[in-house]
């Protein structure tokens, strides 16, 4: 069994052992490096959940994330998420959802004769693929005849992709990014909140992903959005990703990183687009 106490200490400190250990297990499990001095994050993040699951210290903890048993994997799901920023909002970086409107989505369609699909990795609670969806559902009643766009949304978060699923979003939620003509126009007010209308939902499903496992249980894109993520990797993780992702690129497909990552030097595999938004197309 997992050790437990009833009398958890809430002022459980993190020892160096215990930090390394959990700055490891996360490393692993999930590609995210933490920097020497992080102690007073993992203890801000993590202490609630040694109440959530009865646990005296860090240590219970740490032997917990190291433990083979079944019970275990619910401890280990509840650290990723604690550990993992969720910060979001709608059109984020809103240029890029504007070149997607006017040049990339219409250049596809004109293009493509079968299914565009579309991969938002780390959607976190479900803003962007969302947003990509509204913009899709412009561009295609602009063009004046129906197709075919799909788009998968993944994060390594079980909590927030539940939210995501839910598909309503709060106020304040809304606040974010979304103006009053859209609200009205892809949102239905619910007694709880707000709910994404079902033309912009239906083109959108959610599943679970690491993005340190294989890509090809995934599919092929035309498009990937792979934002505000890879600053947690390390150089050579993200690289790997990088490369990876372009492999599930069809030719010629298109790659959104934030405005505030960068192509890692020496990658070939993709070359940026002109015009001022951070966005890259596959070489080949």
């Amino acid at each position: 069994m997992l050790a437990k106490t009833s009398q958890t200490n809430k002022k459980a400190v993190v020892s160096g052992a215990d930090y390394q250990a959990i700055r490891d297990f996360l490393n692993r499990s999930s590609g995210i490096v933490l920097g020497e001095n992080k102690q007073y994050l993992v203890q801000n993040r993590l202490s609630p959940l040694l109440k959530k699951f009865d646990l005296a210290s860090f240590a219970d903890l740490v032997s917990a994330l190291q433990s083979p048993l079944g019970a275990a994997r619910q401890i280990r799901s509840a650290v990723i998420d604690a550990m993992t920023t969720n910060e979001t909002f709608w059109f984020r970086d809103n240029m890029q959802f504007t070149v997607l409107s006017q040049s990339v989505l219409p250049e596809l369609l004109n293009q493509k004769t079968g299914t565009i699909k579309i991969w938002s990795a780390a959607c976190s609670t479900g803003q962007e693929p969302y947003s990509i969806s509204m913009c899709a559902e412009d561009v295609v009643r602009s063009v004046g005849r129906g197709r075919n766009i799909q788009i998968i949304g993944t994060d390594i978060s079980e909590s927030v992709l539940l939210e995501a699923q839910n598909a309503v979003y709060s106020e304040l939620a809304l606040s974010r990014g979304i103006e009053p003509m859209d609200r009205q126009r892809f949102f239905l007010k619910m007694h709880e909140g707000y709910r994404v209308k079902p033309e912009i939902n239906q083109r959108v499903r959610f599943q679970q992903f690491n993005l340190l496992k294989p890509f090809s249980v995934l599919g092929r894109f035309d498009v990937i959005f792979c934002r505000n993520v890879l600053i947690y990797f390390s150089d050579d993780v993200k690289r790997d990703i990088l490369r990876r992702m372009a492999g599930a690129l069809e030719p010629g497909g298109y790659l959104f990183l934030s405005t505030t990552e960068s192509m890692p030097v020496g990658l070939k595999e993709f070359e940026p687009v002109k015009g001022g938004v951070r966005y890259f197309k596959k070489v080949g």
